[in-house]
């Protein structure tokens, strides 16, 4: 796919999914790629390591809910905005639900009014499948209601809320897309996947929230990356895009498949206290972006093998999260009823 826009800027591009996009935007015909990102717990450089020398990348170490963010951006406005910077964990956001509104709605807010200012040309707010809630069957389409379930998923709703406001009083162009449970390399190791992993290649047990039952969609991220970019390109302003991957696996079924692969007992599992308001299933239908021409190439057996061998291969990225003061009071916090980390 060929690009139409010649200075992109991605927030949030040092995190799990920005750091792929960037990655993906770097490999198209670009002159500019703009990184803001304040460097949370999630944001990492490292990510970015092997793109650090192109001359194309530029990084901006700034909150998206900062104000000095217009004059970084009247000094080189971009043609197009992808908005990936976000607090995105439930659990944390049970825990301090405070900082989620700040970044998720008021940073997206700034971001907006950033873009309408410099007359951005193109603006993709990167959203989640959260803010269905819960759908005992079926599947969301873009125009089912939003009906946000925990503190992470109704910050998340705002920020989209607002974005689709800036299309029709402002005529900002801007399209929301919203993105099933995502996994694949790079992904900070407190989420499922990644601290299953990690905590099996370590010989920890692993936490499984409840009866271990709850269904997700889970998309690869570079089918997801894939997808932002089809709605960057393709997506219509004021519009919404469901990017799914419509390969729903129980979460126990998830954790069986990396027993398996990392030849791992089942007494290695640990059943813990649910989280509070836990949703049972998201489901979304993504038959608007599949009708652009996206289709999501990995199934989601594969791409956990291939997210297995990468954790496996760089252990010395993990091993350092994993080691580090923050990381480990987290998780005794989390999960005081499991040994302390090793």
């Amino acid at each position: 796919m060929s690009s139409s826009y010649r200075h992109i800027l991605v927030t949030g591009g040092a995190g799990f999914i920005g750091s792929h996009l960037v990655r993906m935007l770097l490999a198209r015909p670009v002159a500019r790629v703009t990184n803001v990102d304040k460097l949370t717990y999630a944001g990492n450089p490292a990510n970015l390591a092997d793109i650090a020398g192109d001359p194309r990348y530029h990084f901006v170490h700034l909150d998206i809910a900062d104000l000095r963010l217009r004059a970084v951006l009247r000094e080189n406005p971009p043609d197009a905005i992808i908005n990936v910077a976000a607090e995105t964990h439930v659990d944390r956001a049970i825990a301090d639900p405070l900082v989620f509104a700040r970044t998720d709605v008021l940073g997206t807010q700034n971001l907006l009014e950033c873009a309408r200012e410099i007359g951005v040309r193109r603006f993709v707010q990167v959203s989640t499948d959260e803010v269905y809630g819960s759908i005992s069957e079926g599947a969301a389409t873009e125009d089912s209601p939003l009906q946000p379930g925990n503190p992470y998923s109704a910050s998340k709703a705002g920020g989209d809320l607002l974005c689709l406001s800036y299309a029709n009083t402002y005529g900002l162009a801007v399209s929301v897309c919203r993105g099933a449970n995502t996994y694949g390399p790079h992904q900070y190791p407190e989420k499922f996947i990644p601290l299953a992993i990690t905590n099996l290649l370590t010989g920890q047990p692993v936490p499984l929230y409840g009866d271990g039952r709850q269904r997700r969609d889970w998309l690869y991220v570079l089918d997801h990356c894939a997808g932002i970019l089809t709605v960057l390109e393709k997506g219509v302003p004021g519009e919404v895009y469901n990017i799914a991957a419509e390969q729903e696996r129980e979460n126990r079924e998830i954790l069986a498949r990396l027993l398996a692969l990392l030849d791992a007992p089942d007494e290695a599992v640990r059943r813990v206290t649910d989280r509070p308001g836990h949703d049972r299933r998201y489901a979304m239908d993504a038959d608007k972006l599949r009708a652009l021409g996206w289709s999501p190439k990995k199934p989601v057996e594969v791409g956990l093998a291939e997210t297995v061998d990468w954790y496996r291969q760089h252990s010395k990225w993990w091993q350092s999260i994993r080691q580090g003061d923050a990381f480990i009071a987290y998780y005794a916090r989390q999960y005081p009823m499991l040994p302390p980390l090793a």
